[in-house]
């Protein structure tokens, strides 16, 4: 890698607007400035993220993220390579306000221009954080998507699992909104199970009577609610401990899940022999840590390496966009201004979509 690459990366797929500077050189990837303004209290009041909402704050704080990362940087525009936009998949307002703005810094400061795939981003978050050599075996797990993936390439990725309903994250969510939680519903419903008992409530392990490495969340939500309902019935309402032991009993099937469904996923990744093991985690419920610890005794029974990002990077951020951008630039990957906003966009389009095909496409 002869030539350093400096980079500027834009994200706006959910509710975080987010603009990063990095730089790729011999001696790896840089993360020269990174910038995210969440929008939770835009939201808090509706139970979950309101598109519409999301998009206008995008178009407001986009032009903004991206002069403070490039101060922060202490770089002009002058100084970039290039421009990395999120492309999709997502909430098809925020994506289009994301590549809107890189098209018009791109076509301003006469740079090329790289679309990029939200969850390629994620994906190959491990090779910014540690060089990581390809292949090597992620499990995308968030708000919106849970695959297995082996990751053989910035192009090439082999889906070999994922969910067939809901993801962890929106199950994560929803349960919260049963309880009565603030959203985002991850990190509180983590909260109140660290007090709960997670043995109380005889909660289901979807699809584990089921060969291969597909999940199901759905289900799991039902029996939340059904016994919640039971509970209210019998003492017409929920205890601070009531909730917390329904928090602890979710979050520990969550990890079963998870767990075994890793399990054989690695077996299946390590039968193709790679030289150098490694499962690495990525996305928003990547945060959770027993879920972390969960996988991280997985692996280690396998015998790989196991490497889940900084919190920072699990969670939605500029930073990552910006170095698929630059995995792609230095494949020779461009877009121009025909680039389009993409709902829907599976890494893997050999497989079969998973949740079925719509008018816009595969949806994973």
């Amino acid at each position: 890698m002869s030539t350093a690459l400096t980079i500027l990366g834009i994200e706006s797929s959910c509710d975080d607007t987010a603009a990063a500077v990095l730089r790729l050189d011999g001696a790896g990837a840089r993360v020269l400035a990174s910038v995210v303004m969440g929008q939770a209290a835009l939201h808090a009041d509706f139970g979950g993220v309101v598109p519409e909402i999301a998009a206008r704050a995008h178009a407001e704080k986009l032009d903004i993220a991206v002069r403070e990362a490039l101060r922060r940087a202490g770089l002009g525009l002058h100084a970039m390579d290039a421009v990395a936009v999120t492309a999709g998949p997502g909430l098809i307002g925020g994506v289009l306000a994301g590549v809107m703005c890189a098209k018009g810094i791109a076509a301003g400061a006469g740079l090329p221009l790289v679309g990029v795939n939200h969850l390629a981003g994620h994906a190959l978050t491990p090779r910014l954080t540690d060089g990581v050599a390809y292949p090597y075996l992620m499990l995308l797990v968030s708000g919106g998507h849970c695959q297995f993936l082996i990751v053989r390439g910035p192009e090439e990725f082999a889906r070999i699992g994922g969910t067939i309903d809901d993801a962890p994250g929106e199950a994560f969510d929803k349960v919260a909104r049963l309880l009565g939680l603030p959203q985002p519903g991850g990190p509180e419903v983590e909260r109140a199970a660290a007090t709960g008992d997670p043995a109380r409530f005889r909660l289901p392990r979807p699809l584990l009577d089921r060969a291969g490495c597909d999940l199901s969340f759905s289900g799991l939500k039902t029996a939340v609610l059904r016994a919640r309902d039971g509970i209210v019935a019998e003492k017409a309402g929920l205890t601070r401990q009531d909730r917390a032991d329904l928090c602890a009993g979710f979050q520990a099937a969550v990890c079963d899940v998870l767990a075994e469904k890793t399990r054989r996923a690695l077996a299946l990744y390590l039968a193709e022999g790679p030289g150098a093991p490694l499962i690495a985690v990525a996305g928003g419920v990547a945060a959770n840590g027993p879920i972390r610890a969960a996988l991280r005794d997985v692996a280690a029974q396998a015998g790989a390496r196991f490497l889940a990002p900084p919190l920072a990077l699990c969670t939605d951020n500029a930073a990552m966009i910006a170095y698929a951008g630059a995995e792609l630039y230095r494949l020779g990957h461009r877009d121009d201004l025909t680039l389009a906003a993409r709902p829907r966009w599976p890494l893997d389009t050999a497989s079969p979509a998973m949740l079925g095909h719509g008018k816009r496409g595969a949806k994973a």
